[in-house]
């Protein structure tokens, strides 16, 4: 989880945030947006955490994290034509809006996944041409989000002509062996996260990265590796589930970010809920830091996007808490 651009802070409202924080309280002696002091550069705001329900993610507009766009993984014998245009196809809807919507159906709403997924692709009227024949057995790791996306590929390709099975496996240690040697024909990847599996894989443990935040250059470095392995992926989809930094959507709202940038130019020092090691990480606090210009005068050590990150933004003990993008509990 990443050098400064030169955001004014004012000591008294650094006190005054530190003073925010551990209250929580919500007022401040100057408006969103105002200046203590007359100049063509905008100075940054003393902001405090806002209470509220509901939370929204801020853009990470400088790529700080990595590109894990879901995206479908194939065993080579079986990425036919028709198998890889089914998925596609899938691909070509899914967002991470509907990623969030599907987790809400099942982690909140208490659908099964089969149900959510079944009614998503009605909804969106995915199809495929019917060509598919035999059977094929899709693979998904052992949380919610991905089993319902592998019952989505289930769905279509059946729809399609194949005779389909989901079978949840485990980790992407257990799957995508099972992938490889064709145990499994499909499963639902994470972009980034599977290059760079297969790239330590393929080069060892101290293998430079190749995967990053953007999704054309990632898949462009997946590929070779995926072809060593005797798998194939279809086109990346927009659905991206990686970390995620949030606020409360009043405080969006009171301080007008939608963006991790906005955030650094209003506000330039936060407080910050993750998990332990986030100060420590380059895609979370020295990230922020360093990618961003953000000052963290006040580090709560909670959980990675669990209740914990999510009930202190709720209850305005913290401005921004680390999160998934694709929760089910975010707006």
């Amino acid at each position: 989880m990443r050098s400064t651009n030169g955001i004014i802070v004012a000591a008294t409202a650094a006190t005054l945030l530190l003073a925010g924080c551990s209250s929580g309280g919500t007022g401040t002696d100057e408006s969103p947006g105002s200046s203590a002091a007359t100049s063509d550069e905008p100075m940054a705001v003393a902001c405090q955490p806002v209470p509220g329900d509901d939370l929204v993610v801020l853009d990470d507009d400088k790529m700080l994290q990595n590109a894990d766009n879901v995206i479908p993984a194939i065993n080579a014998d079986a990425a036919s034509d028709a198998v890889v245009a089914a998925l596609d196809a899938v691909s070509a809807v899914l967002t991470t809006e509907d990623l969030i919507q599907l987790n809400k159906a099942v982690d909140i709403d208490r659908s099964t996944s089969q149900e959510a997924a079944e009614l998503y692709v009605e909804d969106k009227g995915i199809t495929a041409p019917k060509e598919g024949s035999g059977s094929i057995v899709i693979g998904a790791a052992n949380f919610s989000e991905n089993i319902t996306v592998a019952e989505i590929y289930a769905a279509v390709l059946s729809a399609a002509g194949w005779e389909t099975e989901v079978r949840t496996i485990g980790s992407r240690e257990t799957y995508l062996p099972a992938l490889e040697n064709g145990e499994i024909q499909v499963v639902p990847e994470y972009a980034a996260t599977v290059t760079e599996y297969l790239n330590l894989a393929a080069n060892g443990a101290d293998a430079e990265a190749v995967a990053s935040g953007d999704i054309d250059a990632t898949v462009a470095a997946l590929e070779p590796l995926a072809a060593d392995a005797g798998l194939v992926f279809g086109a990346a989809s927009a659905a991206q589930d990686q970390n995620a930094f949030a606020v409360t959507t009043a405080f969006a709202d009171e301080y007008g970010v939608t963006s991790l940038t906005e955030l650094a130019d209003t506000c330039g020092t936060i407080s910050l809920g993750g998990p332990p090691e986030c100060p420590e990480r380059p895609f979370c606090q020295l990230g922020l830091e360093d990618e961003y210009g953000l000052e963290v005068a006040q580090f709560d050590s909670l959980d990675a996007g669990g209740p914990l990150t999510k009930n202190a933004l709720r209850q305005g003990q913290v401005m921004v808490g680390l999160v998934f993008s694709s929760d089910g509990e975010l707006g």
